[in-house]
């Protein structure tokens, strides 16, 4: 393997062979690797050993941001900022402040959603070792790929490619870094 190798890459062909796959790698401890295919496989995520994903907090967190926000902005405007008596309506109630407290929990939500997966996804992310790969194309048409990092305490070439092999992997190559 060249000294600034990023690991081992090897095809698929089906969906039922890259789940049990993953169960595969999953199971003799790997940590460090994922899945390529060019839709979503229901059950994959739990087949890699995926824990659930924190991005909703980061939404909650936003709508409670934005809502608190919309509700602050219009007591305020009307209580402190520019009180003005019509009718003899109070300076702040929540049902005018509802309108744009509930637009703000949307929007802010949104944009807590849209940072939150970024950040956890590690996005933007200009160059990857897997895009050079001369068949990765097809992982965006009709073939599924699973990659194991080198950087993987448990990662050997010898055993690693045996691994794949024997999960059904065809056309295992080394993948450069």
């Amino acid at each position: 393997m060249p000294a600034q190798a990023y690991g081992l890459i090897a095809t698929f062909e089906t969906t039922a062979a890259i789940y049990h796959a993953a169960e595969q790698v999953r199971d003799a401890g790997y940590k460090h690797w994922d899945c390529i295919s060019p839709f979503p496989i229901h059950g994959l995520d739990k087949a890699m050993g995926l824990k659930r994903s924190i991005v909703p907090r980061f939404s909650l967190a936003g709508g409670i941001v934005g809502f608190c926000t919309g509700m602050s902005l219009i007591w305020w405007t009307g209580a402190s900022d520019y009180q003005l008596i019509v009718g003899g309506k109070p300076f702040f109630s929540p049902m005018f402040a509802f309108p744009v407290s509930y637009e703000l929990t949307i929007l802010f939500t949104a944009f807590a959603t849209i940072g939150g997966m970024f950040f956890l996804n590690g996005l933007p992310q200009h160059y990857h070792p897997v895009l050079k790969y001369e068949h990765i194309g097809r992982g965006m048409n009709d073939t599924f790929f699973i990659v194991i990092e080198s950087r993987d305490p448990r990662f050997n070439l010898a055993n690693t490619k045996s691994l794949l092999e024997k999960a059904g992997g065809r056309d295992i190559k080394e993948l450069e870094a």
